[in-house]
């Protein structure tokens, strides 16, 4: 029989908070929660099963951080619920993200190098939480404050491919427009180029600018990424008003290949790339 404490644990998770207002994280931790006193574990056991500490259980089950594949994974194993937690999670993170560009994200986590081309607006994967808030806003005018919230935060999960033992390498190309376009205000694009001028101190992240003098682009002007993989084809995904598309065929990508090495040899150098985006930091920063 559970304990009294236990009892009143379960009590004030079923009623002082309706399911309809939980988010997808809250959800979660509320699951983990139920079957783990179903289980009768405490944080501290569950913790020591999947390796990790009870403060982590304790913010996972509290909604405040989102959980790791590992976790998710140790809770299926500690509790025998056969992949359903591991399952709940990958629903959480593609449940933010249209339907047309989840086949994308699953292979993003997968890829070695991340090539990307961007002509109007910071690449996802490298926007930060304010930026991408105003992205979100302008372009979903009709959803709600939790509902941009939660696309934002699913939005900078993509950075845990980063936390990987093997991360992937990054290289981005903006052009100049992507810097000097106003998302929001001064403030939202000094954030920006803050955290661009942080990221370039990794040796896996590459930056360069494709200036307003180097006049029309040497390929298409189209946004694209390459993903590329130690062992699998190497893969194109474009986007269109209408969704995104991934292509695989030999040709297709070949020749997206030779696109971005045009590109790449009419942009600013590295160096120069960051001594620009320095400059535009402090124009912003006025």
């Amino acid at each position: 029989m559970l304990t009294t404490s236990t009892e009143r644990e379960v009590t004030a998770l079923d009623e002082t908070t309706p399911p309809e207002l939980f988010n997808p994280l809250q959800s979660f931790g509320r699951d983990i929660k139920r079957v783990r006193l179903g289980r009768r574990l405490t944080q501290n056991q569950l913790g020591n099963a999947t390796g990790y500490s009870y403060a982590y259980v304790s913010m996972v089950e509290s909604g405040k951080v989102k959980a790791s594949e590992k976790f998710a994974d140790g809770c299926d194993l500690a509790f025998g619920t056969n992949g359903l937690f591991s399952g709940l999670l990958r629903r959480i993170d593609e449940g933010e993200h249209p339907s047309w560009f989840v086949p994308y994200l699953k292979l993003e986590r997968k890829a070695s190098r991340i090539l990307t081309y961007d002509t109007n607006l910071v690449s996802g994967i490298v926007q930060t939480g304010d930026y991408a808030r105003t992205v979100f806003r302008v372009s979903n005018p009709c959803t709600s404050a939790e509902g941009i919230e939660d696309k934002v935060a699913a939005r900078l999960r993509r950075r845990e491919v980063f936390e990987r033992n093997s991360p992937p390498s990054l290289w981005v190309i903006l052009h100049e427009a992507c810097l000097r376009t106003v998302v929001g205000n001064t403030k939202v694009m000094a954030g920006q180029l803050e955290y661009l001028l942080k990221l370039s101190a990794s040796p896996r992240f590459e930056l360069q600018i494709m200036p307003f003098s180097a006049g029309v682009p040497a390929t298409s002007t189209m946004p694209f990424i390459v993903l590329r993989f130690p062992a699998s084809p190497t893969v194109l995904y474009t986007e269109t008003r209408v969704g995104g598309r991934m292509h695989d065929s030999a040709q297709t990508v070949e020749a997206a290949l030779d696109d971005y090495d045009l590109l790449r040899a009419h942009a600013l150098g590295p160096d120069r790339s960051l001594a620009l985006v320095k400059n535009l930091l402090k124009e912003y920063q006025a």
